[in-house]
């Protein structure tokens, strides 16, 4: 096949020396030298200069997708000195809706959606990585570092937030969630994708073919091309499921989230601060409290603590502890019973007390020596020995309350006579806190004298080990008991001496000190507070897809006809032997292929990309091919120029700015676009760039302008998108009914068609001839059938666009001639000639007698859209206007970048 042209070096070109004679302006930038040359050998001139009004609309609209004020207009036309025009370049090249123009065509791209696609079409939230892209566009990020982000910026050394935010441009693919989907089928469908757009975007080469067979075409065979995919083939990404939000994920806040969550934070930070100082103040002070809190809970008491004189195990060691519990040790059995006699004071008793409390010897700090930390209490029981008797009485209990049951291991079934039955509390996890249970008396004991209480406690579950740990008994003579008031186990820390207290109790005592300090706890509140907004921001945080590679590195291997599960031979990460290797010194990851893609010896990425923007200005690229600058794209008209603006974006460090101030401050993109039918039949599409770009604008633009020009646009730049005017049931048609369309209300209707929320299966309805967003588009589609005078002349944006125009109008002046002039103005920019202007008026007395005598066609017609209609303009007058700027919003001419 021989070596192509877009496959040799990028080099410094000579600047042409064309007859300068006729065209001394032409010499000043080299764009036109190249031009003008080229027009001079076919034996051709090149147009006149464009009206200073064509201009500035053309400029402003490729610069900003939005039309020029009346006031901007006004403003160039009286501005004569010899840089007005480049001023108004650099004011436009400043606005932050540059950036928002030069997005599209990037998202366009990038498949930007805000959906998954397929038949679920989850929605998603990559719209912050959108507006990283117009960011960049705004800050003039140069090329090579906007390209080297978004290839590999989690790569980079101690990447920033927005270098991996940026790597979301390869996440943007499709995500097939359909049931019976193979996860790896997904998993390579999605690296497939990623190599493809990356041949397309960086090196205008169809990749896609490689896939089955070598490339019929250009040098690249099935192993290049599988080498390509082992760079995407690393991140962690399965493939499985329908997730809008499959890891690797980033939380992006918006400027208002940041700011809030840096205010929170810093909120957090000072009131932990005080939280601790006031710690150290109360630390001298908390001696003195322990004794008045133990005062008042023993003179309040509900419970009184028995600790007994008595007590064995049939297999286990009982020994008591201070706080008069009993703690069981020794070698733990299958089953075993505990016997213990407690003295009774004289007086009443209603109910006996049984905790279960934890221990750090016992299985995860739990209430027994079991797998789980649980026990089974299987019965309990109870008898009475008064002063002087020998005869034990038993005690009947008539009912019981638990803290927690297990299931049927229920507190009743401690006293219902049947030894496989009893109380549990596993609750499915480790048992982290104590329990109790308390046992109402069928008849209240009276004590007269000094008395004892006997208490059997029997664990003969057939679940073995499951013996209690450690308890505590005690008796009330409250007629009606309820569980613990949460004071008891405070009251038993606190009589327990410091030096022997474990560390549940000094962590009890300091907290309920903690908590009768009012300062201490409205810094509490307020610290919780604070983390709890805190974590409600970070939960509304927009989650975009990014890029990772996993750990450990997956191997990749060339694919029978792309069959995710047809392996043959094992390849590594390379480059094609047809374009230069890795840059010395790279590795074989991501980053080297970033690194690689912008090197001074790649043939492609300099071309492709200035190519690209070329297309932006002129309608087509100086390629026409822009996604194949392989041997079966064209050979462009001019070679010689597209290598010398290759080799100038390269060498004055990727400025985009300086290459898209460079093309449209051209004389060649300054001619005007009006031509003789000659010209046209000679070069019809304009390759030769012997007159200015002529095009319709594409639809999103049309629709941005008709809210500009009415006065309705928000100019809002970023932030999650936004439901339009849209027919009802569009979505649910789609969707078999699982998708229903919300429309907004507000604001949102009249943002930047950028912001729309587009659902990949169905595009939004108000755009036409636009990118599916399913896969990487970089060939702009232009039709103009006369099918989207539908949309223009019916949609409800258009009409209630003419309608708020039609307001500005009337509120402009009181005569109609000037209001015809300042409406058409508005819409193309220029004064209307004499024989439009009458033609216009015409139409205006019609559509006045018409509405005169149509009251409910001029109502219907003024209710069109939400915002609200100006009351105190006359009814039949502006309803006659709003006919006459549907026509003005309407004319080819408007419809037109020229």
């Amino acid at each position: 096949l021989g070596q192509h042209w877009s496959f040799e070096p990028i080099q410094e070109v000579a600047i042409p020396e064309p007859d300068l004679a006729n065209w001394p302006q032409w010499q000043t930038n080299p764009i036109d030298r190249f031009v003008l040359k080229k027009l001079q050998e076919r034996e051709r001139s090149p147009s006149v200069p464009a009206s200073k009004e064509a201009l500035l609309r053309r400029v402003t609209l490729d610069l900003t997708g939005l039309p020029p004020t009346i006031e901007e207009i006004d403003a160039f036309l009286a501005d004569d000195s010899e840089t007005a025009y480049e001023s108004v370049v650099d004011r436009l090249l400043a606005s932050p809706h540059y950036g928002e123009r030069m997005a599209w065509n990037w998202l366009d791209a990038a498949r930007y959606a805000d959906s998954n696609g397929y038949q679920g079409d989850r929605e998603r939230t990559m719209w912050p990585w959108r507006d990283w892209v117009i960011r960049a566009f705004n800050e003039n990020l140069p090329f090579d570092q906007f390209t080297v982000w978004q290839v590999a910026g989690d790569q980079l050394p101690e990447p920033t937030f927005e270098q991996k935010l940026a790597t979301g441009f390869f996440r943007n693919h499709m995500i097939n969630g359909e049931g019976g989907r193979i996860a790896e089928e997904n998993r390579i469908e999605y690296v497939f994708d990623m190599t493809e757009t990356m041949g397309t975007v960086w090196l205008g080469l169809t990749l896609n073919c490689c896939r089955c067979h070598d490339h019929k075409f250009d040098p690249l065979s099935r192993k290049n091309y599988y080498e390509l995919f082992a760079f995407f083939n690393q991140t962690p990404v399965n493939g499985g499921g329908g997730d809008p939000q499959t890891p690797p994920v980033i939380a992006a806040p918006t400027d208002d989230q940041a700011d809030q969550i840096a205010k929170l934070e810093h909120e957090l930070r000072e009131t932990r601060l005080a939280i601790e100082a006031r710690r150290q103040e109360l630390g001298e002070e908390q001696s003195a409290w322990e004794k008045d809190r133990l005062r008042q809970l023993s003179e309040t008491a509900t419970w009184s603590i028995l600790k007994p004189t008595e007590m064995v195990a049939d297999h286990q060691d009982l020994s008591l502890l201070e706080d008069g519990s009993v703690f069981v040790s020794g070698e733990n059995p299958a089953n075993d019973t505990y016997h213990l006699t407690l003295p009774l004071s004289k007086g009443k008793v209603t109910a006996i007390r049984l905790e279960a409390i934890r221990h750090e010897s016992m299985t995860n700090g739990g209430l027994a020596r079991s797998d789980s930390g649980n026990f089974v209490l299987t019965e309990i029981d109870l008898s009475l020995n008064q002063a002087g008797s020998e005869v034990a009485v038993p005690v009947k209990v008539a009912t019981a309350e638990a803290t927690f049951e297990q299931g049927n291991y229920t507190v009743e079934k401690t006293f219902d006579g049947n030894p496989k039955t009893g109380w549990a509390v596993y609750q499915g996890k480790p048992i982290d806190r104590n329990h109790e249970a308390i046992f109402r008396l069928a008849e209240p004991i009276e004590v007269t004298d000094e008395a004892t209480l006997r208490v059997s406690l029997h664990h003969d579950s057939p679940h073995t080990h499951h013996n209690l740990g450690r308890f505590r008994m005690s008796v009330t003579a409250v007629p009606d008991p309820k569980l613990g008031d949460g004071q008891d186990a405070l009251l038993s820390a606190l009589r327990t001496s410091a030096e022997k207290r474990d560390q549940a109790q000094q962590k009890l005592i300091r907290e309920e000190f903690l908590k009768a300090d009012k300062t201490y706890q409205q810094l509490v509140a307020a610290r919780e507070r604070a983390e709890k907004q805190l974590q409600s921001t970070r939960n509304g945080l927009a989650k975009v897809m990014v890029l990772q590679d996993q750990p450990n590195p997956r191997e990749t291997f060339m694919l029978t006809k792309g069959l995710y599960n047809k392996l043959e031979d094992k390849v590594t990460a390379a480059t094609p032997e047809s374009l230069p290797p890795l840059p010395e010194g790279s590795s074989s990851n991501r980053l080297g292929l970033a690194n690689w893609l912008v090197a001074n010896d790649n043939p492609l990425t300099a071309r492709v990309t200035v190519n690209r923007f070329w297309q932006q200005f002129f309608g087509v690229g100086l390629v026409k091919t822009p996604g194949d600058f392989g041997v079966q794209g064209e050979v462009p008209v001019h070679l010689e120029l597209l290598n010398w603006l290759a080799w100038h974006f390269r060498e004055t460090g990727w400025d985009v700015k300086g290459l898209v101030r460079l093309i449209v401050t051209s004389e060649a993109y300054k001619q005007t676009s009006k031509s003789s039918p000659e010209a046209i039949e000679q070069d019809p599409e304009n390759r030769f760039v012997g007159r200015g770009p002529r095009y319709r604008m594409p639809s999103w633009m049309i629709r941005d302008q008709a809210l500009a020009i009415s006065g309705l646009l928000v100019p809002k730049v970023g932030g999650p998108p936004v439901n339009g005017y849209q027919p009802p049931g569009i979505w649910e048609e789609a969707t078999f009914g699982k998708k229903s369309y919300k429309q907004d209300s507000g604001d949102a209707l009249y943002r930047r068609s950028l912001y729309t929320f587009w659902r990949r299966i169905v595009a939004p309805t108000m755009f036409f001839d636009t990118a599916s967003r399913q896969t990487c588009t970089v060939q702009p589609i232009r039709t103009n059938t006369p099918l989207h005078a539908l949309v223009t002349l019916n949609d409800i944006t258009f009409v209630e666009a003419a309608r708020k125009m039609a307001e500005r109008v009337l509120k402009h002046s009181s005569e109609d001639g000037q209001r015809m002039e300042y409406a058409f103005r508005l819409a193309t920019s220029r004064r209307p000639q004499a024989k439009e202007q009458t033609i216009l008026l015409q139409r205006l007395d019609k559509l006045k007698t018409k509405y005169a005598d149509e009251e409910t066609g001029r109502q219907e017609l003024l209710s069109v859209g939400e915002s609200p209609r100006d009351e105190s303009l006359d009814a039949v007058q502006l309803a006659a206007w709003t006919g006459v700027c549907t026509v003005l919003l309407n004319l080819d001419e408007t419809l037109s970048k020229q």
